[in-house]
């Protein structure tokens, strides 16, 4: 196992404040095989357990998918780099969407067979499934370094965006259909629409997409965006 060097500030924590206003720690890292820095939100299902990532940590140090049952106690559902070469991928930064069967979907920053991120599936059972991944294409057209979680569609279908890749290698936002096909659909020119989107992509139920860029735009200060489908 990997002991992952937490800062002086912790390794973090899963939180609940209740309706009135009182905070309860149900999980603090300690950076092992627990997993260490969990930088994106939690999903829940319908028993009140809890499903997220942490970016480090894990049994190997490249990051986690972990369970935080309803009584605070942690389970590693898996733990990244645990094929050769970090095939599974590595580090995952954003967090995860989960299906009406239970199985979660995300990204992670970096790892999969280019070594340029992946989107990955974990099935009920635990087993992890690469559905996609990135810098597949010459001068990753594709996408490179996911750093933001997805949205799930009712055909199964994937939204998310990338940090860098795409035409001009200003980021993308992509989707992975239910055959694990990827296309572009939007490739950022780091001018007046904006560039490196490091936040996800939410849908609206006519199939509009919604994000945002930390920089570019007209003003070189980001940019709030809208993706036709």
């Amino acid at each position: 196992m990997i002991i992952y060097r937490c800062p002086p500030y912790g390794c973090g924590i899963v939180f609940k404040i209740n309706s009135a206003g009182k905070e309860t720690v149900l999980h603090t890292f300690t950076g092992g095989s627990d997993g260490s820095g969990p930088a994106a939100g939690l999903v829940t299902d319908n028993s009140g357990n809890l499903y997220g990532t942490t970016t480090f940590g894990g049994a190997l140090g490249n990051g986690t998918v972990f369970k935080v049952d309803s009584s605070g106690n942690e389970t590693v559902l898996h733990s990244f780099c645990n094929l050769s070469g970090c095939a599974d991928g590595a580090s995952p930064v954003g967090g995860l969407v989960r299906d009406g069967a239970g199985n979660l979907y995300g990204t992670t920053v970096g790892g999969g067979l280019n070594g340029g991120g992946t989107v990955y599936k974990l099935d009920t059972s635990g087993n992890e499934h690469v559905l996609y991944n990135f810098c597949s294409q010459p001068s990753c057209a594709d996408g490179l370094q996911p750093e933001a979680g997805l949205v799930l569609d009712n055909k199964g279908d994937l939204y998310g965006t990338t940090l860098l890749g795409g035409a001009s290698f200003q980021g993308a936002v992509f989707k992975v259909d239910s055959t694990d096909k990827e296309t572009v659909l939007y490739s950022f020119t780091g001018s007046t629409d904006g560039q490196q989107p490091y936040g996800g992509v939410i849908r609206d139920s006519a199939g509009n997409l919604y994000g945002t860029t930390p920089f570019g735009g007209a003003n070189g200060s980001g940019a709030v965006f809208k993706i036709a489908p």
